[in-house]
């Protein structure tokens, strides 16, 4: 299935390389800028270096994020559309690019729309793993306090697959194709609520190990800092962002592609010789009142999904619950 993708892969690769470059090269001119004003002949006080340099580090986040949310979203949820239709149909779309774009604009409208969606799907996930994906509960035998520290990073573990997960809500509407975009969300959680253990347990095995692969490129690459501290300081300083910028664009351009793929044929496989039942419905909604209250009700009015974004906030809401930035899938 990802070598069947591989089109939107490189894709994302390459957009991931082009703005890595672009990142080491901007970074290090604000670098180069702070080192030449502090030690150099600029005279500037610390104070204003540092202020300088948050703005240009803080300037080029802000520009990333607008990027990711209006563009690199769209162009990864194409990619989940074509893993859909491969899953559905058996056969890879004609200029599958084209094709994933197209799906998305189709069914979505437009980016507000699909983010709407998105971040209300991970905020509902996210309420629900936390109440029934509980590590202790899941282990069938007492363990010691010594474990603790193990089963608080398994925990953690389980809010980082919910990245994962709402992909495979999203591929799921594109399948169940309804023209109430909220009922085709809330039958997709029902059926993720009916083989949940199956899924997430899978996905958790994945993210796992693609976090392994990603540190042990990151080793690979310490015997480089013998040799890099051989350099002048402001070259050492480009050397390691480059060196992190490759690492940083495998584990978004490759690694994660493989892990949203492997989910969402996971889910799509798993959940064909199940329906949505109000049993289910019922179990998900005492466990997240986001589902309750936003998912089911919105479903039962046919709303659209472009009309408005999701509040965040409220006094039934904590900061967890209000769902993450769609973009850092």
């Amino acid at each position: 299935m990802y070598k069947k993708t591989l089109p939107y892969v490189i894709l994302q690769l390459a957009i991931g390389i082009a703005f890595a470059v672009l990142g080491v090269i901007y970074l290090s001119f604000i670098g180069w800028l702070g080192y030449r004003f502090l030690f150099g002949s600029g005279g500037a006080s610390l104070l204003i270096v540092g202020i300088v340099m948050i703005i240009g580090f803080v300037t080029y986040a802000f520009i990333w994020r607008l990027i990711q949310k209006y563009f690199l979203y769209s162009v990864k949820t194409g990619h989940v559309a074509v893993i859909a239709h491969i899953v559905e149909e058996g056969e890879v779309p004609d200029n599958q690019i084209s094709y994933g774009m197209r799906e998305v604009k189709d069914y979505f409208v437009e980016t507000t729309a699909l983010f709407t969606v998105s971040m209300v799907i991970d905020a509902v996930l996210k309420q629900f793993n936390r109440a029934v994906a509980r590590v202790e509960d899941l282990i069938p035998i007492p363990l010691p306090k010594q474990l603790q520290t193990l089963i608080t990073i398994l925990q953690k573990s389980i809010v980082l697959a919910v990245k994962y997960l709402d992909n495979a809500i999203i591929a799921y509407m594109f399948v169940d194709r309804n023209d109430n975009r909220w009922k085709s969300a809330r039958d997709g959680i029902v059926l993720y609520g009916k083989t949940w253990k199956m899924v997430l347990g899978s996905t958790l095995l994945i993210v796992f190990g693609m976090y392994v692969v990603s540190f042990v490129l990151l080793t690979l690459a310490a015997p480089l800092a013998v040799g890099l501290d051989l350099l002048p300081t402001s070259l050492e300083l480009v050397s390691w962002l480059v060196v992190g910028g490759v690492i940083a664009v495998f584990h978004t351009g490759v690694f994660k592609p493989w892990v949203k793929t492997v989910v969402i044929t996971t889910f799509l496989i798993e959940q064909r010789d199940t329906e949505p039942d109000n049993e289910t419905m019922e179990w998900i909604a005492s466990h997240s009142d986001r589902f309750k209250n936003e998912v089911m009700e919105k479903a039962e009015n046919n709303e659209p999904i472009a009309e408005e974004a999701p509040e965040t906030g409220g006094p039934s809401e904590t900061p967890a619950e209000s769902g993450s930035d769609p973009a850092d899938d």
